[in-house]
């Protein structure tokens, strides 16, 4: 096996991994080589295209709940030497040592680094025909903005007893941003789509169109629309990115080191009731191809599908190794870092809610009167109460059972526990989102993936204007 890089001999890292991390609980030296490129196109023209390549090593050692840790961009023996006296100033000792994961053959997408695979002029020429489909939509296109983005990622990770865990993470994505303008007023819809794939999944022109229609419906959409009434009321939420209110107010707080400093909501409430018995989510990193699926974690753990809560009852934290051996858990492959120069702690992959028993349909019907919101744009959540905010990008009255005019300024209040006692009706059109989703966590940011099928939520503070 070769290193990252080809100067280092992968023995010779071993040996120093050994010396250095067999007297600590756990350790690894993580490698990393990204190659990223980044499109924006506007206003008629390119506007930036940028190519970048970035390498080093983080190492780090854990003795209880202390860790030491180093990071270089200097790829060499001497510097990751370096970077072994650096970490040695935590005081070594083992207490309980976590077995090693297991080494996987599974491959969740391609080996293939997607930059390669296109040339330059052709992502460019993408770009154009993007600009001149939207633009030829409508006179009233006012700006079309669009950004194309590659990255391929290969990481080694040493662990004591010779073990090497390496991976290849190809991911891409497009976003499409659509302005129109219809007299006094001025709306923009955007769309965006990927997944750890090659370009070949952007380039297909039914793909890239329907982002554009999709944009160009939104903006037009909120050219109609009113403002959105303020008060407590029924929400229903659409299938897919509105998971993402999901991922922040509860997903965030069934993250192990939130639960093993009691600092989550959730804390002390495993093998209790916290949801409608309808509900069921999971965090599965395992789903082919997916923005948020890995086939190891950044420790070298294979992902899995872990249940998080069941039929309302909570069940297990998604865990690194630091956590789940302070915990007494099985690490669940959720340790991740954003980059080399970055500690792995316990994140999400794909967090979704599973199918419920309803037609779409029927939670519509239900609703006398109520919010449908489909898109959201933003929010906040605070882990320690589970009080959230969220903006919807797009969302409709609902009146005696049927969907209404177009709302804006619709914001959705609400504390995550009390949010899952609240939904009434699941449906069985649960989807995954189409590849767009960033999680920020302590300053790191990592793909994600969210979805959910459409749900009926009794009594939700809504937050609008009249």
């Amino acid at each position: 096996m070769k290193s990252l890089d080809n100067n280092l001999d992968p023995k010779l890292l071993s040996s120093l991994v050994d010396k250095t991390i067999s007297d600590y609980d756990d350790g690894e030296l993580f490698i990393e080589k990204m190659i990223s490129e980044h499109f924006s196109y506007d206003n008629n023209k390119l506007k930036t295209a940028s190519f970048d390549t970035e390498q080093g090593f983080g190492l780090r050692v854990i003795n209880g709940d202390k860790t030491g840790f180093s990071h270089s961009t200097d790829l060499n023996v001497d510097s990751i030497k370096n970077s072994i006296r650096a970490v040695k100033s935590v005081k070594s000792g083992k207490n309980i040592f976590l077995a090693l994961p297991q080494q996987t053959n599974k491959k969740l997408y391609s080996d293939s680094n997607p930059i390669e695979l296109k040339e330059f002029r052709s992502k460019v020429s993408l770009l154009e025909k993007i600009n001149a489909y939207a633009r030829k939509l409508d006179n009233n296109v006012s700006q079309v903005s669009i950004t194309l983005a590659g990255n391929y990622q290969k990481v080694q990770i040493f662990k004591i007893n010779g073990q090497i865990y390496t991976d290849s993470r190809p991911l891409v994505r497009l976003n499409v941003s659509v302005t129109v303008k219809n007299k006094n007023k001025i709306e923009t819809g955007s769309y965006g789509f990927g997944g750890r794939d090659m370009y070949s999944l952007i380039f297909k022109n039914d793909s890239w169109k329907n982002a554009v229609n999709t944009a160009y419906k939104q903006a037009l959409i909120r050219l109609e629309a009113k403002a959105a009434p303020a008060g407590e009321q029924t929400v229903v939420l659409g299938c897919g990115w509105p998971g993402i209110l999901l991922h922040e107010a509860v997903g965030h707080g069934l993250e192990g080191d939130f639960n093993r400093k009691k600092t989550s909501a959730f804390h002390n409430l495993v093998n209790s009731k916290v949801a409608s018995e309808q509900i069921t989510i999971v965090d599965d990193g395992t789903l082919l191809k997916k923005r948020g699926s890995l086939s190891i974690d950044d420790e070298g753990t294979p992902t899995q599908n872990t249940v998080l809560i069941e039929n309302g009852i909570l069940k297990n934290f998604m865990q690194d190794r630091l956590n789940a051996r302070l915990m007494g858990k099985t690490p669940t492959g959720n340790g991740r870092r954003e980059s080399f120069s970055s500690m792995p702690m316990p994140r999400m992959t794909n967090t979704y809610m599973i199918n419920g028993n309803y037609h779409p349909d029927e939670l519509i019907k239900s609703t006398k009167k109520g919010v449908y919101a489909t898109q959201f744009s933003g929010g906040q959540v605070d882990i320690t109460s589970g009080k959230f905010v969220f903006s919807a990008s797009e969302a409709y009255e609902i009146k005696n059972g049927k969907i209404g005019k177009p709302l804006k300024g619709a914001t959705l209040i609400g504390n995550g526990p009390e949010i899952l006692k609240k939904v009434s009706m699941v449906a069985n059109n649960m989807q995954i989102d189409n590849g767009i989703g960033t999680c920020g966590k302590d300053g790191q940011r990592v793909p994600v993936g969210v979805g959910q099928p459409s749900l009926k939520i009794d009594n939700l503070t809504v937050g609008g204007t009249v």
